[in-house]
């Protein structure tokens, strides 16, 4: 079982994500493995919030290619957590 600070690997900050912070809802990218509990132990440790739900979905690796080499970007998992309205990841808003 993975540690708890190794679960949630970054912030995802995109134009949606920024939009979804104000109905209170974090984008999280996670191991591809984390459950929805492992996750919610994750943010409650690492932030001190309260977590209402969390939805999550897989992300495909999508394909690249540099000049005559094709590749391929890695597959992850994206969490969306919900937190109790009126609370903030502070560490985040400054991000933003």
């Amino acid at each position: 079982m993975p540690d708890t600070y190794q679960i949630l690997i970054e912030p995802v900050i995109t134009e949606k994500s920024s939009l979804l912070r104000a109905d209170s809802v974090y984008v999280f990218k996670v191991l591809k493995h984390a459950t929805k509990p492992q996750i919610r132990e994750a943010v409650i440790k690492a932030f001190g919030v309260d977590v209402e739900a969390i939805n999550t979905s897989p992300v495909r690796g999508k394909t690249r290619t540099l000049g005559k080499h094709i590749g391929r970007t890695a597959s992850w998992k994206k969490a969306y957590v919900k937190i109790k309205a009126g609370q903030k990841i502070k560490q985040l808003e400054a991000n933003a």
